[in-house]
Formats: structure tokens, sequence, C-alpha cells
């Protein structure tokens, strides 16, 4: 199609040309019986413009080339103009075309960013997040460049459901060396973060007849939504000071629960051997299934590593975890490692959720690990990382004595048990909310907090040393505000 390319009007220097899009836009119209045919361009083009299929600054082309490719009459079309000019649909000025108008605006969608977001806090100090300035840019786009130079043509179609082979090699090694993972590559899943590998879980033990799983208390949230979300119901088991409570959890009836041995989220335990073989006794006395969430299996600062529970009994112990805290959440790569007898349950239920994973995305992160990028970006992190614990902990010391820290040897978070005196919790929480600083309380359904007034998971790996320091000197003065705001009056803005 033709169009007309003379400046815009009003001083406007550039425009978009609807081009060939009027032609599709408005060809049923011009289909219609003779006799209607002017209403029904008029009607097709004022439709356009309303959606938003014509966005304002659309340059209409003109009357004459219009009328060609519709193969109708020049007066129909300049009819049709002058209509929806008369209306405000459209402007036009002398030698300069046909635009779609400024005015019409209701068709405009908002586009809106659902991601979490926290306005108005200056400090966050909750969980869960890790430093996403330390992403290897240049690392990862050099893995990039270097994968699509060299990416056969067929690597870019459907990719077999449970990840690029060169991939789950890649983690299979990865995970046996660093977590003691019996990692066999064929039954290995490449999935979008532990929250697809929950859910497919969820999907299979829902098929297999079971109804309740067990979750740990405290524990994440994101656990019992997500299989929720996959119908099943979720009860919440009790910890000790070893981890999981075995009789609680015999007593509940359950045969598949959820698990953070490595390190306990969020009270940082690791759980004991004497636990770990009681829980691996139970799940082979129910032929139970227990699916351990390795969320940070790779921060350890001050002792060695705890290997994967899943390495000691793979038959009943299904192993998730992700690149989520170690490179960034927004890659959406995780894993699932699951008992022989159900992989071929959960590749197919993943066949029919996505199709598999990015091909591409996937085959840059099996670059990024085989030639040693990934261990070179977890040094780097457990140096930034072991700084800030450290710089946490001295701080509360300063500002806040008395304070009991516990799960500072691993992990993204310390759980601090501040003395009495800072308490109650909902008037300390109150008090922070009100001076920006957003703080998660430690809280559980079943187990019973300890003597201390007020209990917090206070996450550091996402902050700086220089916002930890005015993080927990700013929560200190709004602690020795007198004039605090009533806790029923700050209950409702509390961050938790």
């Amino acid at each position: 199609m033709t169009s007309s390319r003379t400046n815009p009007p009003s001083g406007r220097a550039a425009g978009t040309d609807v081009g060939s899009a009027a032609w599709e836009l408005l060809l049923p119209a011009v289909e219609e019986p003779a006799r209607r045919r002017g209403r029904a361009l008029q009607s097709a083009l004022r439709e356009a413009v309303r959606s938003g299929r014509l966005v304002p600054g659309t340059r209409l082309p003109s009357s004459r080339a219009l009328a060609v490719d519709l193969r109708v009459s020049r007066g129909l079309v300049t009819e049709a103009y002058e209509q929806l000019t008369a209306e405000g649909y459209l402007r036009s000025g002398r030698g300069a075309g046909t635009w779609v108008g400024e005015a019409v605006r209701a068709a405009a969608p908002e586009v809106r960013d659902l991601a979490p977001r926290a306005p108005g806090v200056r400090v966050d100090f909750r969980p869960g997040t890790p430093d996403l300035s330390l992403f290897p840019r240049a690392a990862w786009a050099a893995a990039h460049r270097s994968v699509l130079g060299r990416i056969p043509h067929d690597a870019l179609g459907y990719p077999d459901p449970r990840g690029l082979p060169v991939l789950r090699e890649a983690l299979a090694a990865l995970l046996a060396r660093r977590r003691g993972v019996v990692a066999d590559p064929e039954r290995l899943v490449v999935c979008s973060g532990v929250a697809q590998a929950t859910t497919l879980l969820g999907f299979v033990l829902h098929g297999r007849g079971l109804r309740t799983v067990g979750v740990e208390d405290p524990g994440s949230h994101e656990h019992s939504a997500l299989f929720t979300s996959a119908g099943l119901a979720t009860t919440d088991l009790p910890l000790d000071d070893e981890g999981l409570a075995v009789e609680p959890l015999v007593r509940s009836g359950v045969r598949a629960v959820v698990t953070t041995p490595a390190h306990q989220f969020p009270t940082g335990i690791a759980y004991s051997a004497a636990r770990r073989s009681r829980l691996l006794d139970w799940a082979r006395s129910v032929d139970g299934l227990i699916v351990e969430d390795d969320y940070d299996g790779d921060f350890r600062y001050d002792r060695a590593p705890v290997g994967a529970l899943q390495g000691l009994d793979p038959r009943h112990v299904a192993y998730t975890g992700s690149v989520s805290k170690s490179l960034a959440p927004g890659l959406r790569l995780g894993w699932l490692l699951a008992p022989a007898d159900m992989t071929d349950e959960i590749v197919a239920r993943k066949r029919t959720m996505d199709l598999g994973n990015p091909s591409v995305d996937q085959a840059v992160l099996a670059d990024f690990i085989t030639r040693g990028g990934y261990d070179r970006q977890l040094r780097r992190c457990q140096r930034a990382y072991r700084e800030r614990r450290d710089t946490l902990t001295s701080m509360l010391a300063e500002c806040f004595p008395g304070t009991a820290v516990s799960g500072i040897a691993a992990g993204l978070h310390i759980i601090a048990g501040l003395p009495g005196r800072y308490g109650p919790e909902p008037v300390l929480l109150a008090r922070a909310a009100r001076a920006g600083v957003a703080l998660r309380p430690l809280a559980a359904k079943t187990a019973v907090s300890g003597d201390r007034a007020v209990n917090l998971v206070l996450g550091y790996a996402h902050l700086a040393p220089s916002e930890i320091e005015r993080g927990v000197r700013l929560l200190a003065e709004a602690l020795r505000d007198p004039a605090g705001p009533d806790p029923r009056e700050g209950r409702g803005r509390v961050f938790t």
C-alpha cells in the first residue's frame, strides 16, 4: 500500500504510518453490500481507534491510496475520513494527511507490573532475595554469545521436557560434586525454579491418591500455596532443636513431607545426623516421600557443607534446587531429581505444562557451569555474604545488647532474638514500619517461640554493608522513641 509522506500536522516531528495494516483492518467492512459499505467502513475505522489497534499519532494512508487498495471509490474513503474527523477520532491538515487524533484515550490499556515491590520502605530486612547486582553480566553475556555461535539449528526446536542433555549432564556433575546428590541425568528434570518442581510433585502425588502433604512449621509459606494449586492440603508439623519432630509426623498420617534439612527455613537449623536417619526410617516404613528443598545449600561460611539428604536414599527423597539464590530468580531455572518410579509421570506432566524450558537459556547455563563460571560466582557471593552477615551481627550487638543470633553459619538470613525490653512484638513491628524498616517476625502455628519477646528473621544478602548499618540504626532509633504508635494502629501496616 502507498501512503502520503508529507510532514505531520501541528508541528509533529514524526508519526506512525499504518501502512498495510489499514487494509487488513478495513477489508471486512468493504465486503459488505454496497448500500451498507460506507457505514461499515466508518464503523471499522472507529472501532480500530477505540480498541487501540490504531493508536494516537498513527498516520493513515491518503484517501486515494486507501481507495485503490480496498477497491472502493475514493469518495467512500473521503466521506469516512471526514465523518471521523468531525467526531474527533481523526485529525487532518491541508496537505499534511490524516492522523489518528490525540483525544481518544479510553482504549489505551494500563500495563501493570505485578512484580513484588516494597513502596515506602527505606531498608528491607525481609529474607529471600540475593544481591541481584552481583549477577555476572559480562560472563553471562559471553556465554550467551558463545552458545548462539555454535548451537545447532535443531536445538532451537521444542526441547526434551526434561531439559537439554548438555544441561542435565552439567547439573548432575555439579550436584554430585557440591551437594553429594545421587544424580542420574536421565532422571533429572529442568524446571522453572523450585516452584514448578514442587507443583509437579504435587500433581503426581495427587494422581497417586495422596491428599495431604506435611510442611515444616515455621516454614516457607510458598510450599502450602503450591501444593494447594495441585489439589493437596497441607499439615503444619513442628520442629525441635534437631529439625522436624518425628513423633508429630508419624501421628499426622501423611506420607509425604517437605523439608529444608541442610539449613531449615527460616530457623537456620541444620538437621542432625540422628534426625536425618529417623526421617528416612519413617519414609521407608510408610513407603513415603521426603521432598528436599535445598534452597541455599551452596552458602556455608563457618563449617563444612552439609550434604543433601537425597544422597542417603534416592528412592524416598525428591531433591529440588535452583539458581535463584546463586544467580537470579528472574532466570527461572531450577531442577528436580525424583525417585526413579516417579520420573515418567513428572516428565509427562512437565510436557503438558510448558513443553520444556527455553533452549538457549538452558544451553547458556550449561556453558556457564562447565567452564567454571558458576563456581566462581558462588565464591564471589560467599565472600560478599559473609561480610554482610558479620556486619549485621556486629551491628545488632552494638545497637541491641543482649540479642541472641542463630542460623548464622549458612544461608542468607539469621534469626535475631531481641530481649524482652524491646517488645512486645506488635509494638516493635509497628514502630519499625513507621520508620520504613521492613521486618519479618519468626512465627509458627504449632511451634512455640523461646522466652525472648521478639524473634526476627533478618535477611542480609541483598543489602550492602552500609545499608545494613543504616537499617539497624533506624530500627534502634524507632524503638527508642517513647511516642511509638499504638499497636492496634500499626498492626495493619506491619511488614510480614
